[in-house]
C-alpha cells in the first residue's frame, strides 16, 4: 500500500486529495497547522494526522519524522500549502512580502529537504508541487504571488534534473481558479490607505475576482486531486500539469499570442485599459 504526505491538508485541495487519495486505497499522512480542529479525515481508514506549519523548521522535521515512523515510508509528497497576496506591490509591508515567501517558496524547499535523506535511501520517491495558472501567466495586483509560484515552476524544474538521476521524480500541478477558500481565508489583501493611486486597479480587480459567474467556471477542489492522483500513478516523466479550463485556455493563448499580446488582452479584460 502506498503512501501520501500532502501539506496544507486542512481544507480545500489538500483535503480533497487526501480524501481521494484514502478512497482509492493509498495511506495519508495529511499534516495541517491545527490538526485538533480537523473534524473529518481523522474518521477515515488508513489516514492519520499531523500537525506541521512550513514555516516552522521544527515542526517539518518532526512531521516528517513521525509520519515515516507511523507508514514505514513515503512514496509521494504533495507541496501544497499556500496562500496568495493581492494587491499593490507598494503597499505590501516587509512582513506581508516574507510571509508570502515563506509559506509558498521556502516552506515548499524546506519540506523537500527533509524528506530528500528519505528518498534517496529508497532510490524511489516522487516531489509534487502545486504551482498554479499563476506560475505561468500573471494577473494585474498578484505581484507577491506569481513571484513565489514563478520561483516554484523554475525550482522544481532544476530539481528534477538533479533528482532523477537518483529514481526521484519531481512534476507540478498548476490548477486554474478552484472552488476553495482562496478568496477567503486563503487571500491577503495588501492594503494603505495614502496609496490612494492604486484604488481605481484595485476596485476593478476586486470587481473581477468577486464575481459569482466568474466564481462559477472555476474546478472543483476534487477535479485538481483526481490529476494530482493522475500525475502521482501515470509513470510517465510529465513535468507540468495544467488543470481547468480557465488554466488551460489561459496557457494556450499565452504560447501562441506571445507575451505582449497577451499582457495587452489581459490588460484589456481586467483593466479596462
Amino acid at each position: 500500500m502506498k503512501t501520501i504526505f500532502i501539506t496544507g491538508a486542512s481544507s480545500g485541495i489538500g483535503k480533497a486529495t487526501a480524501v481521494y487519495f484514502q478512497q482509492k486505497g493509498w495511506q495519508v499522512a495529511a499534516t495541517m497547522r491545527t490538526p485538533a480542529n480537523e473534524q473529518d479525515l481523522h474518521k477515515l481508514e488508513n489516514v492519520k494526522l499531523f500537525a506541521l506549519d512550513v514555516t516552522d523548521l521544527a515542526s517539518i522535521e518532526k512531521a516528517v519524522a513521525d509520519s515515516i515512523q507511523a507508514f514505514g515510508s513515503i512514496d509521494v509528497v504533495l507541496n501544497n500549502a499556500g496562500y496568495g497576496t493581492v494587491g499593490a506591490f507598494e503597499a505590501a509591508t516587509q512582513e506581508q512580502i516574507r510571509r508570502q515567501f515563506d509559506t509558498n517558496l521556502f516552506g515548499l524547499m524546506d519540506v523537500t529537504r527533509a524528506f530528500l535523506p528519505h528518498f534517496r535511501s529508497r532510490k524511489e520517491g516522487l516531489f509534487i508541487n502545486i504551482s498554479s495558472i499563476g506560475g505561468l501567466v500573471t494577473f494585474p495586483t498578484f505581484s507577491l504571488y506569481h513571484a513565489t509560484k514563478w520561483a516554484v515552476e523554475g525550482f522544481s524544474e532544476s530539481l528534477r534534473y538533479e533528482l532523477g538521476a537518483l529514481g526521484i521524480g519531481v512534476k507540478i500541478v498548476e490548477p486554474g481558479g478552484v472552488k476553495t477558500d482562496f478568496g477567503g481565508r486563503s487571500l491577503d489583501w495588501l492594503h494603505n490607505p495614502d496609496l490612494t493611486d492604486y484604488a481605481p486597479i484595485i476596485d476593478k480587480m476586486k470587481a473581477v475576482f468577486g464575481n459569482p459567474e466568474r466564481l462559477e467556471s472555476y474546478s472543483s477542489a476534487e477535479l485538481i486531486a483526481e490529476k494530482i492522483f493522475e500525475a502521482s500513478t501515470d509513470n510517465t516523466k510529465q513535468l507540468r500539469y495544467v488543470v481547468g479550463a480557465d488554466a488551460v485556455q489561459a496557457y494556450e493563448a499565452r504560447k501562441q499570442m506571445g507575451d505582449a499580446s497577451f499582457m495587452d488582452m489581459m490588460q484589456q479584460r481586467f483593466l479596462g485599459a
